[in-house]
């Protein structure tokens, strides 16, 4: 038996770390090949990390809540290896004895440093505290539980928490009049704490909402956001689903929804309009090559997430819907990976899901443009025809596009918007499936 060194693996493009958010096996444990060690988050997703090999797991470096760089070491597992070769890893490692390596093995070490009390704090539960301003005295009405009563990192986590409810309750305790004040358990179970005070409640905001919360005032504070609004007449696309969306499902084993409709009249204008498919770097536009359409879906817990239709424009509408289809169901079951995420250069976002006509989105960083879809509607509208204007039920639809005016002028947003929607418009109603 030998032993093979599993590392963090490269997670998609420009992410370079990631928290562990559980270990799935202990140390001890046996474990098969391809079966999930742990499951780890970045700023993208979370996702699961397979083991390569079977064996037994000996040594696990990280705990719940680290941050791991990827290439590092973060667990070693006894497996067997039919050539007789030792089980490689395509990066190198920490030696041992290593300042790095005692770096990452602190949380998982005995060699811990003792407070006055002879009671054991790891380095980063001391880390912690200082950033905290915990006194030495806080730390020791910690309960621990790790190994022989071992203050761990949520425990410090937990305790802070718990700490921070008191002034908040004391300061609405006062706004409604001395109401009855309840508090939230020493160590919730429940992932997203509350704390109910009257007619007011407070929920801690879980790790992917931050996230996004980061994401979002970035963009507003890097972009300057302007917004265009067009109405589109989508009665051809509209009778031609209606008639053919059985069909569809009977021929190609998935539905037809709108969504890769937007996806196909959009690849057609950014090739209209490449400028608007690009990212800002200082003082340079980056114009990209690839048509990676990102399509906003919303996660089991509420949160929003956007898997990426790679090279859109070489997909018809056939491949479009498979590929929309495939990645809305794995958002929905929590089972996109970093690389479903990952490379996009435009989004789309459908507010008519809701039920809205309109929307405002904000700009996907390191894009520089997003389209936001309504909700299509039957509406009495002006057609002309060879006898003249007459007024006919059509099935309107706004689109709105936000875009980055640092890069994009009104011409430019204006018109590739306009495009999408000439596009949309002249959909053949006979089309082919």
């Amino acid at each position: 038996m030998s032993n093979f060194e599993l590392v963090l693996p490269k997670l998609g493009e420009s992410i370079t770390d990631a928290t562990i958010i559980s270990w799935l096996k202990n140390v001890g444990d046996t474990i098969e090949e391809d079966e999930p060690i742990c499951e780890i988050a970045t700023d993208k997703v979370d996702s699961e990390i397979p083991s390569p090999v079977s064996g037994v797991i000996k040594e696990i470096f990280y705990q719940v809540d680290d941050v791991v760089e990827v290439g590092k070491v973060i667990a070693i597992i006894g497996s067997e290896v039919s050539n007789g070769q030792t089980a490689e890893i395509p990066t190198e490692t920490p030696k041992a004895g290593s300042k790095e390596n005692t770096a990452s093995n602190q949380e998982s070490s005995n060699e811990l440093r003792p407070s006055i009390s002879n009671r054991f704090y790891s380095p980063l539960a001391r880390s912690i505290a200082e950033e905290e301003n915990l006194s030495l005295a806080e730390m020791e009405n910690i309960d621990g539980t790790g190994e022989n009563g071992r203050v761990k990192k949520s425990d410090i986590v937990d305790f802070i928490k718990n700490k921070n409810i008191q002034p908040v309750a004391k300061v609405e305790k006062a706004i409604t009049a001395n109401k009855p004040v309840v508090t939230s358990p020493a160590k919730p179970t429940a992932p997203n704490p509350k704390l109910v005070n009257g007619n007011v409640e407070i929920i801690k905001m879980d790790r992917m909402r931050k996230i996004i919360a980061k994401h979002m005032v970035d963009s507003k504070r890097i972009a300057p956001h302007v917004t265009s609004f067009v109405e589109v007449d989508m009665t051809n696309v509209v009778t031609w689903r209606n008639k053919n969306k059985k069909a569809f499902l009977e021929k190609y084993g998935t539905k037809i929804t709108f969504t890769p409709i937007f996806l196909e009249a959009v690849a057609k204008a950014i090739k209209d309009f490449p400028a608007i498919n690009a990212s800002v770097d200082g003082d340079n536009l980056i114009i990209k090559k690839d048509i990676n359409i990102g399509i906003a879906a919303a996660l089991p817990s509420g949160n929003l997430i956007v898997p990426v239709i790679k090279n859109a424009d070489f997909l018809n509408l056939q491949g479009l819907a498979k590929q929309t289809n495939i990645l809305v169901d794995k958002a929905r079951n929590n089972k996109l990976k970093p690389d479903d995420i990952q490379g996009g250069t435009y989004t789309i976002s459908n507010v008519g899901t809701f039920g809205n006509i309109m929307g405002t989105p904000i700009i996907n960083q390191p894009q520089v443009a997003i389209l936001a879809t309504g909700v299509i509607q039957k509406k009495p509208a002006v057609v002309e025809t060879e006898y003249g204007d007459m007024i006919a039920i059509r099935h309107l639809m706004y689109l709105s596009h936000a875009y980055d005016h640092r890069v994009v002028d009104g011409f430019l947003g204006g018109s590739f918007l306009r495009k999408v929607a000439d596009y949309l418009e002249a959909f053949d109603v006979n089309r082919a499936l």
